[in-house]
């Protein structure tokens, strides 16, 4: 295994049931690393990030993430991946019923914080990083479709994680707003955590190039557009 990646996959096997997805799926990303991860519906991007985060389960190759082989994870060891990886959807996924502070203390609760003062840093920390510190209190319904995944990244950014996974995170935003999301994801990036990023979005690969992952015929293709 390469010490220096966060992710590194050898000849490995995407399934989704007994159905293979993905084959001999062999890459790498290191920290820090910004990574573009495309391919049509249906090409098996969103199985292969379900791998990732041990979803789907690792019965091929070798999988290693954030310090942990997924061929021997055991279930109980789960969280503590989960832990390592911030995880960001289409769908914001908030809780609609609670505020933007409510949200986010809901997942460090979840994930073993229980001092009320480290809980209120973290969401601090984690909301000046995306720009949103000043929504703390704001209903999700009263934030722009921008706002709310600016958010959702926040809430993956809480336990300081190692790699963000973000699957089609501009998928149900307007153009401009997708731009300011990608570049959200880009400073992450550029502060060491590494960010893998599906997306159908071409417009953001061009404005801004760079490695890319390709699920396409059962395989997957690494290449860089600069």
């Amino acid at each position: 295994m390469n010490t220096n990646a966060i992710i590194e996959l050898q000849h490995a096997t995407i399934y989704q049931r007994d159905k293979v997805i993905l084959s001999d799926v062999s890459f790498s990303i290191g920290k820090g690393e910004f990574v573009y991860l495309i391919g049509r519906t249906g090409s098996g991007k969103s199985s292969l990030l379900r791998t990732l985060y041990a979803e789907l389960p690792t019965h091929e190759g070798e999988v290693y993430v954030a310090g942990f082989d997924l061929t021997a994870i055991r279930r109980s060891e789960i969280p503590y991946l989960r832990r390592k990886l911030g995880i960001v959807f289409q769908d914001f996924q908030l809780l609609a019923d609670r505020n933007v502070e409510a949200n986010l203390e809901f997942v460090l609760k979840a994930t073993g914080w229980y001092d009320k003062e480290e809980i209120s840093n973290r969401i601090d920390q984690a909301l000046d990083k995306v720009g949103l510190r000043d929504k703390r209190k704001s209903m999700p319904y009263n934030l722009s479709g921008g706002e709310q995944q600016g958010v959702t990244i926040a809430r993956a950014l809480l336990n300081n994680p190692d790699v963000i996974l973000a699957d089609e995170p501009t998928g149900n935003l307007d153009p401009e707003t997708a731009l300011d999301v990608l570049k959200m994801l880009l400073r992450i990036s550029d502060s060491g955590t590494a960010v893998l990023m599906a997306t159908h979005n071409y417009g953001l690969i061009q404005k801004y190039p760079g490695r890319i992952i390709k699920c396409e015929d059962h395989k997957v293709i690494c290449s860089r557009i600069e």
